[in-house]
Protein backbone atom coordinates (compact mmCIF):
# COMPACT_ATOMS: atom_id res chain seq x y z
CA UNK A 1 0.00 0.00 0.00
CA UNK A 2 2.77 2.39 -0.55
CA UNK A 3 1.70 3.26 -3.72
CA UNK A 4 -1.34 5.15 -1.98
CA UNK A 5 0.85 8.01 -0.53
CA UNK A 6 1.08 9.51 -3.99
CA UNK A 7 -2.61 8.60 -4.79
CA UNK A 8 -4.96 9.59 -1.76
CA UNK A 9 -3.61 13.58 -1.83
CA UNK A 10 -4.73 14.17 -4.78
CA UNK A 11 -8.66 13.49 -3.33
CA UNK A 12 -7.81 16.25 -0.75
CA UNK A 13 -7.06 19.08 -3.69
CA UNK A 14 -9.99 21.48 -3.51
CA UNK A 15 -11.44 22.88 -6.36
CA UNK A 16 -11.64 26.39 -7.89
CA UNK A 17 -13.70 29.13 -6.65
CA UNK A 18 -13.94 30.39 -10.20
CA UNK A 19 -16.41 28.07 -12.83
CA UNK A 20 -14.09 28.81 -15.51
CA UNK A 21 -11.02 26.88 -13.94
CA UNK A 22 -13.10 23.58 -12.95
CA UNK A 23 -12.28 22.06 -17.04
CA UNK A 24 -8.90 23.22 -16.39
CA UNK A 25 -8.55 21.82 -12.58
CA UNK A 26 -10.32 18.36 -14.10
CA UNK A 27 -7.83 18.39 -16.83
CA UNK A 28 -4.91 18.68 -14.65
CA UNK A 29 -6.11 15.87 -12.34
CA UNK A 30 -7.35 13.33 -14.68
CA UNK A 31 -3.54 13.70 -16.65
CA UNK A 32 -2.05 13.41 -13.48
CA UNK A 33 -4.10 10.39 -12.35
CA UNK A 34 -3.27 8.69 -15.97
CA UNK A 35 0.49 9.42 -15.84
CA UNK A 36 1.04 8.24 -12.87
CA UNK A 37 -0.70 4.94 -13.04
CA UNK A 38 1.62 4.49 -16.47
CA UNK A 39 4.46 5.44 -15.18
CA UNK A 40 4.71 4.05 -11.48
CA UNK A 41 1.95 1.25 -12.02
CA UNK A 42 0.37 0.68 -8.87
CA UNK A 43 -0.45 -2.24 -7.17
CA UNK A 44 -3.92 -3.70 -7.99
CA UNK A 45 -5.22 -3.42 -4.47
CA UNK A 46 -4.05 0.28 -4.37
CA UNK A 47 -5.64 1.08 -7.77
CA UNK A 48 -9.28 -0.08 -6.32
CA UNK A 49 -9.21 1.40 -2.95
CA UNK A 50 -8.77 4.70 -4.52
CA UNK A 51 -10.66 4.15 -7.58
CA UNK A 52 -13.48 3.29 -4.95
CA UNK A 53 -13.07 6.43 -2.69
CA UNK A 54 -13.32 8.34 -6.01
CA UNK A 55 -16.29 6.86 -6.90
CA UNK A 56 -17.65 7.18 -3.29
CA UNK A 57 -16.42 10.63 -2.97
CA UNK A 58 -18.12 11.64 -6.55
CA UNK A 59 -21.32 9.72 -6.46
CA UNK A 60 -22.12 10.90 -2.87
CA UNK A 61 -21.11 14.95 -3.87
CA UNK A 62 -19.23 15.88 -1.31
CA UNK A 63 -18.01 18.94 -3.58
CA UNK A 64 -14.65 17.53 -4.06
CA UNK A 65 -15.04 15.42 -7.16
CA UNK A 66 -12.74 16.89 -9.49
CA UNK A 67 -14.55 14.76 -12.12
CA UNK A 68 -17.91 16.76 -12.18
CA UNK A 69 -19.79 19.71 -10.24
CA UNK A 70 -22.74 18.48 -8.61
CA UNK A 71 -25.72 20.21 -9.93
CA UNK A 72 -27.50 20.34 -6.72
CA UNK A 73 -24.75 21.61 -4.47
CA UNK A 74 -24.52 25.08 -3.92
CA UNK A 75 -21.63 27.11 -4.57
CA UNK A 76 -20.06 28.98 -1.64
CA UNK A 77 -20.68 32.69 -1.08
CA UNK A 78 -17.04 33.94 -2.13
CA UNK A 79 -18.26 32.31 -5.58
CA UNK A 80 -20.48 35.09 -6.78
CA UNK A 81 -17.95 37.86 -5.85
CA UNK A 82 -17.58 39.50 -8.85
CA UNK A 83 -14.29 40.44 -7.96
CA UNK A 84 -12.99 36.93 -7.31
CA UNK A 85 -14.75 35.01 -10.13
CA UNK A 86 -14.32 38.31 -12.18
CA UNK A 87 -16.95 39.71 -15.25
Amino acid sequence: MYCLQWLLPVLLIPKPLNPALWFNHSMFMGFYLLSFLLERKPCTICALVFLAALFLICYSCWGNCFLYHCPDSALPDSAHDPAIVGT
